[in-house]
């Protein structure tokens, strides 16, 4: 394996380390209503975020609940009347993905909805992985409409 192909996987399990902790830290932040502040040092210091994108994580966790609304109104149209019954680990995975969708367009749409999977069949519910992939589907279409297409 060539030194820019570890790199890539480096950066990549980086990547992966920090949506784990900030869907983690999401979570927290919607059911304790902790500040954000104290929410970061806790996963700073006590939950490994530093072997992850410390920087990655650190924009998901300020920049989500700062788009809160927007974000959950943007996926919202595609959960056929399951809104109210929406899980914190699925709604959280849902804020990470439609937040990588409108201000990551390096990161390709597949990715975007295979690390919402694969948070899905880590945390969520036994189904839950189908119900993510249900609304990432067609709001990838609606939101990468060029790479989509292609």
């Amino acid at each position: 394996m060539s030194e820019n192909a570890r790199d890539k996987a480096r950066f990549i399990k980086k990547r992966k380390h920090a949506r784990d902790k900030v869907l983690q830290a999401l979570y927290q932040w919607q059911l304790s209503g902790e500040d954000l502040d104290w929410i970061k040092q806790h996963y700073l210091e006590e939950q490994g975020v530093s072997s992850g994108d410390e920087a990655y994580f650190l924009e998901l966790l300020y920049k989500i609940p700062s788009e809160v609304n927007d974000l959950d109104s943007t996926y919202a149209k595609y959960l056929e009347n399951y809104e109210d019954h929406l899980d914190p680990i699925e709604c959280n995975i849902l804020r990470i993905a439609t937040y990588e969708f409108l201000h990551h367009l390096e990161i390709p749409y597949k990715v975007v909805i295979n690390e919402a999977i694969n948070l899905a069949k880590t945390y969520g519910a036994d189904e839950s992985h189908k119900f993510i992939n249900g609304v990432l589907d067609p709001l990838a279409l609606e939101m990468r409409q060029l790479e989509t297409a292609g």
